[in-house]
């Protein structure tokens, strides 16, 4: 009989997915464990759990009891970079625990990551193009799927219940505050201002669609402030440096018959101004009539079209390279590696964008599909049982499944080593022997017991 082990949940997206991965992992015979940050967090759990209220710099001592004191052998949580994560992260390593990170799918759409240690720059992945072809030979290809529903209505509204009960639980954390960076009121007040100028925002931007149509373009996905890949993974402390960047790049060295698509975020709160300020920056430098920005529209449709994309890390440049357009990224990405990605300085891009590979391409989409990413969505709910199924059999696995049979990497040369520094900052680890995880050990509790029950408030 396998060892029930003990899951340490910390915060998810908005909604019932944790809720329902710890029931399913609870009803194979595992324990599950769970802290609460906010009022949020408590909506819909159903496991009771610890109320974290103490001061950020005293949470990874607060954790490291936790972890000893309930022997727990796993963390799950959404979002690595998040502050409080990167510190549980680096606890628990510490600890001999093993972190299951989810995130959004590195491939769009319809995909979920699953990754052990971490995603995107703290990827156990290595950027070695032989590697993913040799990794990838003895995999299937990857299944062709219908598309899932769309699902913003769902994410919505969980969203907003989230928000709605850190708020009205405010006063029991005091010291609580949201990895976002702007307060909930502050956002519900930027999408309501949004949501009123749809209207306009999308006629506008089906009058600019049918202008780009007419000429070659490079496109720009804007990422939120709030995503902590883009402040991570990268030199960007947020998106107004990197427009910036790429905006004078462009202006300087991009053919004069091309534009440049600015697209906005579908999740954005409004907040920034995005439209105004790329357009005033577009006029500084005197390009406007070449720099087109859309509040809406189809990114995949963009792509498909565009004659390269320039990103910081977003999955959209995983999306372009589905397609065979040429992308060039500003930050630290998974898909970031010789023969999918312009290696050379962005200003070198608008003159020589080459597309990707397809043969390493094929391999490295193979190669995810059976490491790190899981079909479906975190907001479908109609596939939500095998969605989670499949990440309770993920996560339960001792390691990941064969074949990744390479050499360790101080045996392959130096120019087979993962790159831990490297152009535009990027730089990824790996274990020795790629893709093998030890199993989780089990922590001797302290002496001193940690209080327990439905919401125990430790301090």
């Amino acid at each position: 009989m396998t060892t029930p082990r003990q899951f340490l949940f910390l915060q998810g997206l908005p909604g019932g997915f944790f809720r329902d991965l710890a029931e399913a992992l609870a009803a194979r015979g595992h324990k599950v464990h769970r802290v609460n940050f906010n009022g949020g967090d408590l909506l819909g759990w159903r496991f009771g759990g610890v109320n974290y209220r103490g001061a950020t710099h005293r949470w990874p001592a607060f954790l490291a009891r936790l972890i000893m004191t309930q022997q727990i052998t796993d963390v799950v949580l959404f979002g690595d970079c998040r502050p409080l994560h990167r510190m549980a992260r680096a606890t628990a390593a510490g600890l001999g625990v093993v972190v299951h990170v989810f995130e959004e799918g590195y491939l769009r759409p319809d995909w979920i990551t699953l990754e052990r240690g971490g995603v995107n720059g703290f990827s156990p992945l290595p950027d070695d193009p032989q590697w993913y072809r040799d990794a990838a030979a003895a995999l299937p290809p990857v299944p062709a799927r219908p598309a899932l529903p769309e699902a913003f209505r769902h994410r919505a509204r969980a969203t907003v219940a989230y928000y709605a009960a850190a708020i009205l639980l405010g006063w029991a954390y005091p010291r609580g505050r949201t990895h976002r960076p702007w307060p909930p009121w502050l956002e519900a007040a930027g999408w309501i201002g949004r949501l009123a100028g749809r209207r306009t925002a999308l006629a506008r931007s089906t009058a600019e669609t049918a202008r780009i149509s007419l000429s070659p373009y490079f496109i720009l996905p804007l990422q939120l402030d709030s995503d902590y890949q883009l402040r991570t993974h990268s030199d960007f402390d947020g998106m107004q440096p990197a427009l910036a960047r790429v905006l004078a790049s462009f202006a300087r060295h991009a053919p004069p018959e091309m534009l440049l698509v600015v697209k906005e975020h579908p999740l954005d709160n409004g907040l920034s101004a995005w439209r105004s300020r790329t357009l005033d920056y577009a006029r500084a430098l005197g390009v406007a009539e070449r720099v087109v920005f859309l509040d809406v529209g189809d990114i995949g449709v963009l792509v498909r079209a565009a004659h390269g994309v320039v990103t910081v890390n977003s999955t959209t440049g995983a999306l372009a390279l589905a397609a065979g357009v040429p992308v060039c990224t500003l930050g630290r990405a998974v898909y970031d590696m010789a023969g999918l990605t312009h290696q050379g300085p962005l200003d070198g891009f608008w003159t020589a964008p080459l597309p990707p590979a397809p043969d390493l391409y094929d391999a490295f989409q193979r190669v995810l599909a059976h490491a790190c990413l899981l079909h479906g969505g975190f907001y479908d709910v109609a596939g939500r049982d095998a969605l989670i199924a499949t990440a309770v059999e993920r996560i339960l696995a001792p390691q990941p499944a064969a074949p990744f049979a390479v050499q360790p990497a101080t045996a392959l040369g130096p120019q087979h080593r993962p790159r831990l520094f490297g152009g535009k900052g990027r730089g990824r680890r790996i274990a020795s022997g790629a893709l093998a995880w030890p199993s989780p050990p089990v922590v001797a509790p302290l002496s001193e017991p940690l209080a327990r029950g439905p919401a125990s408030v430790l301090k």
